[in-house]
């Protein structure tokens, strides 16, 4: 049980979450008004914190913050030593909002995932996941991506000589999985269409071994910059960026062999490392989406050759933004075929040949849910 200061902390940071004010923004902007707090203890609060809303529909709203804290975390100590010390009926009822039985299957496995920490996931250098393991000593691989490695140390990775000499990212399991699928060729022209901060565009800069060319295009500027600070520490020139608004006027001319779409999404994938957005994201936010996600694939797949493969990756599993998206896509374009996915089946490392769409779940995992689906064009 964290001790008194933490719990004072945790709760200062509970009141300034708001509908305006994400609980990990919350926390980012505390740490930076309380420079003097040490990794350990900022660790412990951030623990703390998304514990509180990993649990936060069995806490009694009348009781001050700290002792809903202390609640929650002594439930989570009992989870921890025991999963079925709550039913799995429980959480299908509690942990997630209702509106979402309407919208995916709910499986006892999948729940029970969402109320365990979640895994911290490193990708390494192409072939350099062996040599990162042996230096950053607390790693174990992954059997489903070649380069992944899953950290289980304490140390700021942030500070260590691998990351600040580009032998790594943060990156989960989930999202590396995206680059797997997508299987870029050295020389190929790629696009990623909603590159963010770059942790696909560098992934696949790195399979293609700086060769070839990804563009990488953001409506938000700050986050490219971000993304050429990434590339530059990772020593990757590849690639090259453009600001785009997701709309039919493209950033570029340029007929690409390969496009992957990591659309905006809901993010229901990612509630077991961000159990606050259980609490803030509504029906009406998947349903804007979706019809978001779906103008973006029409804007994009002009830009793609003959013969080129587009992917589309969502970090969620609602169907509104899975299948009935790429179910309106594939009708409306005749001129695209499926494309089966290559990915790791888990028991060894050999692709095996799956569907054309595909469900990553947290649970199977241990990991972020992701869906993916691919086409070429004929």
């Amino acid at each position: 049980m964290p001790d008194q200061a933490i719990l004072n902390h945790a709760a200062q940071i509970l009141a300034a979450v708001s509908a305006d004010q994400r609980a990990d923004t919350a926390l980012r902007f505390y740490f930076e008004g309380h420079r003097y707090l040490q990794p350990p203890a900022k660790r412990l609060i951030s623990h703390t914190v998304f514990v509180y809303y990993r649990w936060f529909s069995w806490l009694d709203p009348k009781d001050p913050p700290q002792r809903r804290l202390e609640h929650a975390v002594a439930m989570h100590e009992r989870f921890t030593a025991d999963a079925k010390s709550v039913k799995a009926e429980t959480l299908a009822v509690r942990a997630v909002p209702a509106w979402l039985a309407a919208e995916m299957d709910l499986p006892h496995d999948y729940l029970r995932q969402l109320q365990r920490d979640p895994a911290l996931w490193l990708r390494a250098r192409p072939g350099q996941s062996a040599a990162l393991a042996k230096s950053l000593f607390a790693c174990e691989p992954s059997d489903r991506a070649p380069d992944a490695l899953r950290f289980t140390g304490t140390q700021d990775l942030f500070k260590t000589e691998q990351f600040k000499t580009g032998e790594f990212e943060i990156q989960d399991l989930a999202s590396q999985l995206v680059g797997v699928a997508a299987a870029p060729v050295p020389g190929e022209t790629w696009w990623d269409a909603c590159a963010g901060e770059g942790g696909k565009t560098l992934h696949l800069a790195d399979l293609m071994k700086n060769k070839g060319v990804v563009w990488a295009t953001d409506r938000n500027e700050r986050r490219i910059d971000t993304l050429k600070r990434r590339a530059a520490r990772a020593k990757l020139f590849n690639y090259r960026t453009e600001y785009w608004d997701g709309g039919s006027r493209l950033p570029s001319k340029t007929k690409f062999d390969g496009i992957l779409l990591d659309a905006p999404c809901s993010g229901v994938g990612t509630w077991q490392r961000n159990p606050h957005a259980r609490w803030t994201t509504t029906p009406e936010d998947v349903r804007e989406l979706a019809a978001t996600q779906l103008a973006l694939l029409n804007n994009v797949v002009v830009a793609l050759k003959p013969g080129g493969r587009l992917i589309y990756s969502v970090c969620t599993l609602t169907r509104s933004e899975t299948t009935a998206v790429t179910d309106a896509f594939s009708a409306a374009h005749p001129e695209l075929d499926p494309l089966p996915l290559q990915i790791p089946t888990g028991s060894n490392t050999q692709p095996a040949a799956l569907s054309s769409q595909l469900f990553l779940w947290p649970h199977e995992l241990n990991a972020n849910g992701m869906f993916i689906a691919a086409w070429r064009r004929r």
